[in-house]
């Protein structure tokens, strides 16, 4: 709860920021496996907010991609092996532009 009201700092983080979809979900992966191995409970994960289109193309391209889609991520294989939750991150450490992520305990 001190994090989700920003008083205490997570352990590491990662950031997503400039990454497309599949290279920003292998850069996760390894990521939150290696914290998990080190022992670490809590990861920011920023992930940046998107930016607004001016371009009307053809298709329609929604702003955040990761943001949007890293908490289906997080609740999928591989990662729901370790992953308790994710909520979003305090404003003070990037609010709707970051994640919290909880890792369960080693083994």
């Amino acid at each position: 709860m001190r994090m989700k009201r920003g008083k205490t700092a997570p352990d590491v983080r990662i950031d997503l920021h400039g990454k497309t979809s599949a290279e920003g979900r292998a850069a996760l992966v390894s990521f939150l496996f290696g914290a998990h191995r080190e022992g670490h409970r809590t990861v920011l994960v920023i992930t940046g907010k998107g930016r607004e289109r001016n371009d009307a193309g053809p298709i329609p391209q929604r702003p955040g991609i990761l943001r949007q889609q890293l908490p289906q991520w997080v609740s999928s294989a591989p990662l729901d092996q370790i992953v308790l939750q994710c909520t979003e991150a305090h404003p003070r450490h990037g609010g709707s532009g970051a994640f919290y992520v909880y890792l369960a305990r080693r083994r």
